[in-house]
């Protein structure tokens, strides 16, 4: 190897480092913000609804844009719209910070998200931009993916940590240092690059997107005489999206991929199983926290074998699917699901804790399962040129999922979650969400069956074909 290609490719990888950061600090995001939720109730008075949003103004911000972000990038630069997606996140994780009131936390992590809608789906094409040789690109985009999983376990460990020891504006505060550097070493080291001809933007699309997710969402999450013009807005903002896109030549939501049986199986498997997922970890939080009155460092620990096990296997799935298909995947993923909800209907204010750990490690197998499959479906057989709209709805229906299951979580606990003094209400609220979790199961074991049969599998060759 010459010095010159050495060079290249220690640039490479950093770049390539650069990208794991900032998808760490923006899925780490999600699960850090989780730990401090009882602090952040405590400490500013919020309610239920209050915590809700604290989740969801992120979730919901990352859906509503990710589709846009990437056809963003596309057009006006990527390493440009990466380095505001990493000023405008450090920005909002100031604001975050510094929030007097749980209104204000809320707009401040609405945006926070902003920025984080300009990271992952951006970070990803950089990588394979710079990356072209596909062995290398291979190795690339594993690293790029043991990331997340990676996030998910320091996430409930160093958010407990911080919370404990400093507070839990600290869980904000420890993203501006890797920011600051991460916006230094972009503008050194990350190319920059733009595809040949960019989607072009479809701004009525992009509203009624907006209008579905927000509607949906805070009509679960709101318990006053809104909810049923929230649900009338969403129904006809719906229909109003399918009809004005089945028109436009470029869409920003492409119905035609949904021909397909795995991609359509995909994107709702990817909806619901997240909307599992984030009940999971709204609900696990409060009750270690305030039922069984737990530091917030110790519920971290509790779940670091969730995280591990998602670490450990699901690069091991990624082998499965790549060997074998995603069927034996989906079908362990649903089936230690359905198993996690159904045991976790018998934990109780004082189930011993290693019981409870038992419990948690099923969800561990879930979560560690489920991706590699939902990837690989949502882009197998597509065309090149729509590979990438195929991830990113992918994404769209994680972040939509995780959304709704910390919406319908704390519609269902409710008052109980601020009352932490009477567990008995808060366990019997919480077993009540796991029978829709149970529910959730069984739709992805069906999928499962379904999407990787003969006739959804004629379907792909079809929409290739059309």
């Amino acid at each position: 190897m010459t010095t010159l290609e050495a060079t290249v490719g220690v640039r490479r990888y950093t770049v390539l480092a650069i990208c794991c950061a900032s998808l760490l600090v923006s899925v780490m995001d999600i699960s850090i913000v989780n730990m401090a939720l009882p602090a952040i109730r405590d400490d500013l008075g919020a309610s239920t609804a209050g915590l809700q949003w604290t989740v969801d103004a992120y979730t919901l911000v990352l859906a509503s844009f990710l589709l846009l972000a990437g056809s963003t990038a596309d057009r006006f630069g990527r390493k440009r719209m990466f380095r505001l997606g990493l000023i405008v996140f450090g920005l909002g994780s100031l604001l975050c910070s510094l929030a007097p009131t749980i209104e204000a936390l809320v707009a401040a992590r609405a945006v926070q998200a902003v920025g984080g809608t300009l990271l992952n789906p951006v970070a990803m094409a950089i990588v394979v931009t710079v990356f072209p040789d596909r062995a290398e690109r291979a190795r690339a985009i594993g690293i790029f993916g043991a990331t997340a999983g990676l996030s998910l376990v320091l996430g409930p460990i160093l958010g407990g940590a911080l919370v404990d020891s400093f507070g839990w504006r600290s869980v904000f505060w420890v993203n501006l240092p890797i920011i600051a550097l991460a916006v230094l070493f972009t503008s050194l080291y990350v190319p920059e690059s733009r595809a040949a001809r960019g989607r072009r933007f479809d701004p009525v699309g992009q509203l009624l997107v907006v209008l579905v997710l927000g509607s949906a969402v805070s009509a679960i999450i709101e318990q006053d005489a809104w909810r049923t013009p929230l649900i009338v807005t969403a129904a006809v903002a719906a229909v109003l999206l399918i009809a004005y896109e089945r028109r436009r030549e470029e869409p920003l939501l492409e119905l035609r991929l949904f021909r397909s049986i795995p991609f359509s199986s995909a994107v709702v498997i990817a909806m619901v199983a997240y909307t599992g997922f984030g009940a999971f970890l709204f609900v696990t939080t409060l009750y270690l926290q305030s039922i069984r009155n737990l530091s917030a460092l110790d519920a971290g620990l509790c779940l670091l074998p969730v995280g591990l096990l998602i670490t450990v296997l699901s690069p091991l799935t990624g082998r499965v699917v790549g060997a074998r298909g995603p069927r034996l995947p989906l079908v362990v993923a649903g089936t230690a699901l359905t198993l996690g909800a159904i045991a976790s209907l018998g934990i109780g204010p004082a189930t011993p804790l290693p019981v409870v750990l038992g419990i948690f490690l099923l969800f561990g197998v879930f979560l560690g399962t489920i991706n590699p499959p939902i990837a690989n479906s949502a882009v197998s057989g597509m065309p090149a040129s729509m590979a990438g709209v195929a991830g990113s709805l992918a994404s769209v229906g994680r972040q939509t999922g995780t959304s709704l299951g910390v919406a319908v979580a704390g519609s269902i606990i409710g008052t109980a979650a601020a009352t932490p003094a009477d567990p008995q209400r808060f366990v019997h609220a919480e077993h009540i969400v796991w029978w829709p979790t149970v529910a959730i199961g069984h739709v992805v074991l069906a999928l499962a069956l379904f999407s990787t049969s003969r006739r959804a599998h004629r379907t792909v060759q079809v929409d290739r074909n059309a």
